[in-house]
């Protein structure tokens, strides 16, 4: 992530820790929908959830401290950056099911 406040970042993002079977997808759903951001979340078969947003570097910032928290069952471990993958085009966020490939990609 990167960029002042009102530019369009990127954030790609791997939450470890228990974040599956917590509602921690509709949860990311919710808050990256409340900021405006578009992307996708989805569950990984090791365990973690793979986040990926794009929108004003704000409400990333915002995306990012409500990762680390995460929802009331959750007990997130790191968030961690992913390195490649693409961007996510188009507007609005979707969850994927698991392991899915998201169409961006």
């Amino acid at each position: 992530m990167s960029g002042p406040t009102g530019s369009r970042v990127w954030l790609h993002v791997r939450v470890e820790g228990r974040v599956q079977g917590v509602g921690f997808r509709r949860f990311v759903e919710r808050a990256a929908q409340t900021l405006g951001l578009s992307g996708w979340v989805r569950n990984l078969a090791d365990g973690s959830v793979e986040v990926s947003a794009t929108g004003d570097a704000g409400a990333i910032a915002r995306l990012r401290e409500r990762l680390a928290a995460g929802p009331p069952h959750a007990q997130v471990g790191r968030l961690v950056e992913v390195a490649g993958g693409s961007e996510p085009r188009g507007a609005g966020f979707q969850v994927l099911t698991r392991d899915a490939v998201p169409e961006d990609e």
